[in-house]
């Protein structure tokens, strides 16, 4: 008796996240960059990541583990963090985003209101998954993370460029607030309750950062911390970041609302230069890389194989978002640059998330939003390549 209680204990300790299986899940997320190296392919970085972790987990080798409490806490705060930066990236003070602010809002609406009908096609009549909600927001989403270092990467510019950007801000911002309402709307009271909490945390958390800005307290702060070596910038920012999660749980919404308001509301008030280089070295180099392999792991990309309907699922999906973009072409919206604004990558993932968190999606369902993401970044790369040959001059 006492053996074969010994040796369940020691499988569970096997199963348990260790430096051994820390050191192969940053080691396979080296494939993100290898696979982004090319800069002819455009390919995000996150791609190889999650390729990586689906080949070390449930889909390949099961060599990770992705229940582990451990595993999954620091892919938590990994999360948070990569949400945080999604919100950084948001171009808030950019001046050009004013006067193109109406045309991109009414292409949001637009978009938002086409996504409807593939959404309740798939969900409610071919389908029959009753997540017509979910499929919306995704396909109405666009990932001003994924988009605006493509736009910059390539040189793009016009105003084409100038009404693309508020369009992507403003979709990107709308759906993550609405995602956790639309993923499970039995409890869509309390999601929104929730939300407003954390929204209103982040108003508060605004106006203090501001008046910190504006009284020059924080530049004080920050000489001093740069001068011993405090990174004062940083813990404090980390301890406003995770007290934000901790609301939103206990709000019973996501902690991605929590990372991506708190980050716009770094975005408007300005982030500091210092402050920029410690997130990306925190969450580029460590803990984001290890939130997309844990994401990679826990999906059952093999179960997608084996459900035709799955497939079909993402394929149309994938599809619905790339359609709905392109038909703002008689806004005067170039049909390049809409493939670029069908770009989806923050809310399928944190749908796929959340939805195999709750328990709310089939692992095949969650797969499948993965793998429409992936085929509007395929869309995304080949139409940005294309807007960028029609804007190279003539030799």
């Amino acid at each position: 008796m006492r053996g074969v209680v010994a040796g369940r204990l020691a499988m569970r300790d096997s199963d348990r996240m260790s430096f051994g299986s820390l050191a192969v899940v940053c080691a396979v997320a080296l494939l993100g960059p290898l696979l982004a190296s090319p800069r002819r392919w455009h390919l995000p970085v996150v791609l190889g990541e999650l390729v990586a972790g689906a080949a070390v987990g449930q889909t390949g080798a099961g060599i990770i583990e992705a229940r582990d409490s451990t595993f999954a806490f620091l892919a938590n705060i990994g999360f948070a963090l990569v949400m945080f930066v999604a919100g950084t990236h948001v171009p808030v003070r950019d001046p050009r985003l004013r006067g193109a602010l109406r045309i991109g809002l009414a292409r949001v609406v637009g978009v938002a209101a086409l996504a409807c009908i593939p959404a309740v096609l798939l969900g409610n009549i071919f389908f029959h998954t009753g997540h017509a909600a979910l499929y919306a927001v995704l396909m109405a989403s666009s990932s001003a993370a994924l988009i605006l270092p493509i736009v910059d990467g390539l040189g793009l510019a016009g105003d084409a460029v100038l009404q693309l950007l508020p369009q992507v801000a403003i979709a990107d911002a709308v759906c993550i607030v609405a995602l956790p309402l639309a993923i499970d709307p039995r409890h869509a009271g309390r999601a929104a309750l929730g939300a407003g909490l954390v929204l209103a945390a982040t108003v508060v958390l605004y106006v203090l950062l501001r008046w910190l800005e504006v009284s020059g307290l924080r530049k004080r702060v920050h000489r001093v911390s740069e001068r011993r070596k405090f990174a004062i910038e940083m813990r404090v920012n980390l301890v406003i970041l995770f007290a934000l999660a901790a609301l939103a749980q206990a709000a019973h919404v996501s902690i991605l609302l929590a990372g991506f308001c708190f980050g716009l509301a770094v975005a408007a008030v300005g982030e500091p230069r210092r402050l920029a280089r410690q997130l990306f070295a925190l969450t580029e180099g460590f803990l984001g890389p290890l939130f997309f392999v844990w994401l990679g792991a826990t999906l059952d990309v093999r179960a997608l194989a084996e459900d035709l309907r799955s497939a079909v699922l993402a394929v149309a999906l994938g599809l619905g978002a790339v359609l709905v973009h392109v038909a703002m072409r008689p806004t005067g919206q170039p049909f390049a640059y809409g493939g670029l604004a069908a770009a989806q990558l923050g809310v399928p993932v944190a749908a796929a998330t959340l939805g195999t968190q709750l328990g709310l999606l089939r692992p095949a369902e969650a797969a499948a939003l993965i793998l429409a993401a992936v085929l509007t970044i395929a869309v995304a790369v080949w139409s940005a390549a294309a807007a960028s040959r029609a804007a190279a001059p003539t030799p």
